[in-house]
C-alpha cells in the first residue's frame, strides 16, 4: 500500500499539456505569456487589480515588506501561530517581530491582542510599521476587526493568504484584505507551481515596483544597470503554465477538502477529547489541511501515540505549527500571550487532506484513529 502524504501535488493531464504548450513557445523565462495570463487569472481569483507572480510565497512575503518601506530596527506585528517564513522576512529587511497570540475560536490572529499592542504601542510613539496577519490552515482571519484596527493606528496589513487561496470571509475572497497580499504555490499548497508565490494589491506602484526588484531591479537602459539593490524572485514562463491550469481546477480542489474535513468530523468529531479547529463564522475555510486537538486526560491517549501509530502504518501527519515565540531562534522577541498557540501546538494534529486522496485512504486515517482510541 503506498504511503499516504499530508497535502501531495494534484496533477493530471491539463498541467502536461500547459507545460508541453509553454515549452514549445519557446517562451523558456521568467517572462512569457503564460506568466501574463496567469497573473491576470490570480487577480480575478482574489478581486486584485495587480498581481505579481514569483519564486515562492517567502519571496511575496519580503517583497511586501519592502514595497511598504519597512526597515532596520522597525517593528512588524505577526502572528506567533504560522510557519517560519512569516517571521522569518521580517529579520531579512532587519525589522523585529512583535507576535501575537490567537484566540480559541479561530486559530488565527486575536483581535484583542492586536487591539492592546497597538495601543500600547501607541502610547510609546512606537507603532509597528506593518501588521502581518496569517490565514491559518486555510481560515481567513477576522478581518472584520483586524482592518478597522490597522486603519485606526494607519499601520499598513499584509494579508498572509499562502494557506488560503480559494477561502471567503463575509463573502469576499481569501487575498482581497489588507494593503497588500501574499499566496503561496509550494507543492504542499491548494494548487501548485512546485514552488512559488504571489504578491496581490490594488496599488498599481507597488506592485510595480515589487516586479522590478524580482528581475534584479534593472534600470531602463541599453546596458546592465543597477540604481538599487533587487532580487532574483520572478516565477518561470513554463511554472505559471503549471499555475494556469491548477488556478482553474480551484473550486474542485477546495470542494474536496472540505468533504475530506466533513467526513474526518462525522467519523470522529463525537468522540470525547478530540476537537476540530473551528470554523469561524461567515467564513467558509478551504480546510487546506484538517485539524484537530487531542486532550490527552479526556481520550486516554496522546497526539504523539496517535501520530506514531499513523506513520508506523505509513500514513504522514504532523503536529500543528510550533508558535514562532518557542522557537529557539525567537525566543527573545516580543510576544503578546502565547498560551493559546502554545496548548494548541502540544495537543494539534494534522491529517492527512490532500485533494487527491481517496475515501479508502481517508479511512484508513479514521481506522486508525480508532484502534488506538478503542484499545
Amino acid at each position: 500500500m503506498s504511503r499516504l502524504y499530508l497535502s501531495p501535488p494534484d496533477v493530471g493531464a491539463r498541467e502536461r499539456e500547459l507545460l508541453l504548450e509553454a515549452f514549445d513557445s519557446g517562451w523558456i523565462a521568467p517572462v512569457g505569456p503564460q506568466l501574463d495570463a496567469f497573473e491576470e487569472e490570480l487577480g480575478a481569483k482574489t478581486d486584485r487589480p495587480h498581481a505579481c507572480a514569483l519564486s515562492s510565497g517567502t519571496a511575496a512575503l519580503h517583497l511586501a515588506l519592502i514595497v511598504l518601506g519597512v526597515k532596520a530596527g522597525d517593528r512588524v506585528i505577526v502572528s506567533t501561530l504560522t510557519f517560519a517564513a512569516s517571521a522569518n522576512v521580517i529579520k531579512y529587511v532587519g525589522a523585529e517581530p512583535v507576535f501575537i497570540d490567537c484566540d480559541a475560536g479561530t486559530w488565527n490572529m486575536d483581535p484583542d491582542l492586536l487591539a492592546e499592542e497597538l495601543e500600547a504601542s501607541s502610547r510609546r510613539g512606537q507603532l509597528p510599521s506593518a501588521v502581518m496577519a496569517v490565514d491559518l490552515y486555510g481560515q481567513c482571519a477576522d478581518y472584520e476587526r483586524i482592518v478597522p484596527l490597522c486603519k485606526r493606528y494607519g499601520v499598513p496589513l499584509i494579508e498572509d493568504a499562502a494557506e488560503s487561496l480559494g477561502a471567503t470571509c463575509g463573502g469576499r475572497p481569501a487575498g482581497s484584505f489588507g494593503e497588500l497580499a501574499v499566496l503561496s504555490f509550494n507543492g504542499n499548497k491548494i494548487i501548485t507551481t512546485s514552488g512559488g508565490g504571489a504578491l496581490l494589491g490594488s496599488n498599481a506602484d507597488w506592485i510595480s515596483k515589487a516586479s522590478s526588484l524580482s528581475t534584479q531591479a534593472r534600470d531602463p537602459a541599453p546596458h546592465y544597470q543597477h540604481s538599487e539593490l533587487g532580487f532574483n524572485y520572478r516565477l518561470s514562463n513554463l511554472l505559471a503554465a503549471l499555475g494556469r491550469a491548477q488556478l482553474a481546477d480551484l473550486e474542485r480542489r477546495v470542494a474536496r477538502r472540505r468533504e475530506h474535513n466533513a467526513a474526518y468530523r462525522s467519523a470522529l468529531e463525537g468522540i470525547d477529547g478530540l476537537d476540530f479547529m473551528p470554523e469561524a463564522p461567515g467564513c467558509d475555510s478551504t480546510f487546506w489541511l484538517t485539524t484537530l486537538t487531542v486532550d490527552p486526560e479526556r481520550t486516554g491517549t496522546t497526539r504523539d501515540t496517535l501520530r506514531e501509530r499513523l506513520e508506523a502504518r505509513d500514513m504522514e501527519a504532523r503536529p500543528v505549527w510550533k508558535p514562532m515565540h518557542l522557537q529557539p531562534y525567537y525566543r527573545d522577541c516580543e510576544t503578546r500571550g502565547g498560551d493559546v498557540s502554545g496548548a494548541l501546538f502540544e495537543n494539534g494534529l494534522c491529517l492527512p487532506s490532500g485533494s487527491s486522496m481517496s475515501d479508502g485512504d481517508r479511512e484508513r486515517v479514521v481506522e486508525t484513529f480508532l484502534e488506538v482510541l478503542e484499545g
